[in-house]
């Protein structure tokens, strides 16, 4: 036998609109009908009491009973008056007692002989009264006034006491009188509540995409799990730059407060390259384009690539989702092996350099010009000694005389003149110090061997092409300076060089440009700076960084 159940249907957002708003109306018609009772009770205590009081005055100054109430036997005659009153005016009990408070009339044979309800200083100070009291075991809202005498001999005196009482309604009996208005009032109310809770589901569903409560919470749930879940950070804003969402790892990266969700960009401080990238601004010259692609950034030491995306829904924009990777640690271990890179530079375009010759020299073999070939060889030997002497003879430290030698191939092969300058002068270095300058200096270079190259005529090389490279150090720093032949930096941009990771290429985008915004971020952590000037040749790139004392050569010999 197989059992087959059926899954439980879960309840709609109308549904439960309509529950709520029933059970609020059913909260609210009790409130109501709570006050209701309460003004009810008032309002009964007002004028009953004022009618009750009146009719007992007006029993009270009865000539019948001021007369008969000191007589014998003044039941005979007062019984069918208050028996007249209690029908004529509809109050549930009347009785006239003697100034012992002993009840001598009443509509109730029964309390005749009995002592009136209250019995105290309302009766012998001749005072009237009115209030709740229990009569024949009902509560009652009852008045009290004195008789006094009419005749000549006890005219002024207080003969006894009238009460007139009238029975309190029960909170049912002002409940049932009431039930039918209570009744329109929840029907009335059911319906609004209906057609109320349709119309704003219509409208909840209408802004939350057709989604059910639980699809929300579940969809709420997932992206929780999902932004706070991956390594890289994620920053949501809205169309006025205002923070919508950011996760732990986008607020770390950018060093951003806990409250930062509602705040704009202009509120948290960001301005420059970063403000630009997420909030989407084109570049100058560029179309506004929603997607900024592997943007590299710098913020406060970190070196994060940015990739940012319109969000669009039925042509409405929604705002933007920046995505943030942290590339730091990448960054330095790049820079850790600047100087074993150089060296592969320098070993490929010596190889290509060689190859060159000798195809030189085997072509001056072929031709039988064997005096010609010697002049070559003899040529090359002294160009390689001259080359060797000028870097070596004034920069001290192995790596950064290998990164020179390894640049000075490279641009030799793009039509562009190395040169070092004879003020240059450079002990050897710390392996980290050495590592960084060796970083700086090959930013630089790189950099002005593309700004000179860049600027030959016709693109084949301009044979006054040049570089020109000067160290100089001091008891507790390194300056560096690169000139070039090239164009120069445009007044505009001499800083933006640096805070956006531009070049003087004119290349944009991706990872290029990030060479002189390492070059500055090297050299703020050393206590330095690097700044850019034009002069009538081209520019001039000055950079400057603390390092540590020079090392020991005597120990270094030894080891």
């Amino acid at each position: 036998m197989v059992i087959t159940s059926r899954p439980h249907r879960r309840q709609t957002l109308a549904g439960e609109l309509l529950v709520w708003q029933l059970a609020i109306v059913v909260i609210v018609l009790a409130a109501v009908a709570a006050v209701s009772l309460a003004q009810s009770q008032a309002t009964f205590d007002r004028v009953e009491g004022r009618r009750v009081t009146a009719l007992a005055e007006e029993t009270a100054g009865n000539p019948l009973v001021r007369t008969q109430l000191v007589r014998p036997a003044p039941a005979e005659m007062l019984a069918p008056l208050l028996q007249s009153t209690l029908t004529r005016s509809g109050v549930t009990s009347a009785l006239v007692a003697d100034t012992d408070g002993e009840i001598v009339a009443a509509t109730d044979p029964t309390l005749v002989g009995t002592r009136m309800p209250g019995e105290g200083r309302q009766v012998t100070e001749a005072v009237g009264w009115s209030g709740e009291l229990p009569v024949g075991g009902v509560t009652q809202l009852v008045a009290q006034a004195p008789v006094l005498g009419a005749e000549k001999k006890n005219a002024g005196d207080h003969l006894g006491t009238v009460m007139i009482g009238r029975t309190s309604p029960s909170v049912w009996q002002r409940l049932v009188g009431a039930s039918s208005y209570l009744l329109v009032y929840l029907g009335v109310a059911s319906v609004l509540g209906v057609a109320g809770s349709w119309l704003l589901a219509r409208r909840i569903k209408r802004q939350t995409f057709g989604m059910e409560p639980r699809e929300i919470a579940g969809l709420a749930e997932h992206r929780e799990a999902m932004l706070f879940g991956i390594a890289e950070g994620v920053v949501a804003l809205d169309p006025h730059q205002r923070l919508t969402l950011v996760n732990a790892v986008g607020r770390g990266l950018l060093d951003l407060p806990e409250n930062c969700v509602g705040m704009s960009l202009a509120d948290l401080g960001i301005e420059g390259r970063l403000y630009d990238v997420l909030a989407g601004t084109p570049r100058e010259g560029e179309p506004g384009d929603p997607a900024r692609r592997d943007e590299v950034v710098i913020r406060r030491g970190r070196v994060l690539v940015m990739n940012r995306m319109d969000v669009t829904k039925d042509g409405r924009l929604l705002g933007s989702v920046t995505t943030l990777r942290d590339r730091t640690e990448l960054a330095q271990l790049e820079r850790e092996l600047g100087s074993f890179r150089s060296s592969a530079e320098l070993l490929r375009a010596q190889a290509h350099e060689f190859s060159n010759q000798l195809h030189t020299i085997s072509g001056l073999i072929q031709i039988n010009e064997h005096d010609e070939v010697v002049r070559y060889v003899r040529a090359l030997r002294k160009h390689r000694e001259s080359l060797d002497v000028s870097i070596t003879s004034r920069v001290g430290d192995r790596a950064v005389a290998a990164l020179l030698m390894a640049k000075s191939a490279l641009a030799a092969e793009r039509k562009v003149r190395l040169k070092i300058s004879e003020r240059t002068s450079l002990d050897r270095l710390e392996p980290t110090d050495s590592a960084d300058v060796a970083t700086v200096l090959g930013n630089l270079v790189d950099n002005a061997v593309d700004a000179a190259a860049g600027g030959a005529r016709q693109g084949d090389g301009d044979p006054g092409a040049w570089v020109e490279v000067e160290l100089r150090q001091d008891a507790s720093s390194v300056e560096i300076v690169v000139r070039d032949s090239g164009p120069g930096v445009a007044p505009e941009l001499a800083q933006e060089v640096f805070l956006h990771g531009f070049t003087t290429k004119a290349a944009q985008g991706g990872d290029r440009g990030i060479g002189l915004a390492l070059t500055r971020l090297v050299c703020k952590r050393r206590g330095g700076e690097v700044s850019v000037a034009n002069t009538e040749e081209g520019a001039m790139f000055t950079a400057r960084m603390s390092v540590g004392r020079p090392a020991d050569r005597a120990t270094e010999a030894v080891r």
